[in-house]
């Protein structure tokens, strides 16, 4: 059974009708450089498109985390979405604008502080580590349309210092 995802149909602006492979790179600059000698010299590259495959998620591990910076990272959260309501009040209000935006800062470093220390607390030390994570592609196919693939092959032999295609 095949995911929704996989079978989704690609957007027009995204689709070629019968594309082919001209070549696979490693990294992305590699296909670019190819891209853009072909558009150098007037290759129709758009009837081409770069996909990113083999799809990989990475997760760079930035820091432990503790019940203070846990505690200090929702009282700055905290104090930015107080900031933020205060400055709609205050537009709305006699006040004055700084007292308005000061009285809701303090409450939302408190309603901050608490939220964070609950989830955290919630969390059970499954995670005590901060992260940043990004999904990247570990090959880059080019694919032309089936009508060009002939004369984009043709333009890629010549090129002087074609990038070597992977081949793995």
């Amino acid at each position: 059974m095949s995911s929704p995802a996989a079978s989704a149909p690609l957007s027009p602006h995204l689709s070629l009708n019968y594309p082919m492979s001209l070549a696979v790179y490693e990294k992305y600059e590699q296909a670019q450089k190819v891209m853009d000698h072909l558009s150098d010299k007037a290759f129709p590259v758009q009837n081409c498109q770069i996909v990113g495959t083999d799809l990989k998620q990475v997760e760079r591990i930035t820091g432990r985390l503790t019940w203070g910076k846990v505690a200090m990272a929702g009282i700055v959260s905290g104090i930015w979405l107080g900031l933020f309501v205060g400055l709609i009040f205050a537009l709305f209000t006699d006040e004055k604008m700084w007292s308005v935006m000061l009285s809701t800062a303090a409450f939302g470093a408190v309603f901050g502080l608490v939220w964070a220390l609950i989830g955290y607390a919630f969390s059970g030390g499954r995670r005590d580590f901060t992260s940043i994570s990004a999904v990247i592609a570990t090959r880059y196919e080019i694919l032309v349309e089936h009508k060009h693939i002939e004369q984009a092959r043709q333009i890629l032999g010549a090129m002087p210092d074609a990038p070597a295609a992977f081949t793995g």
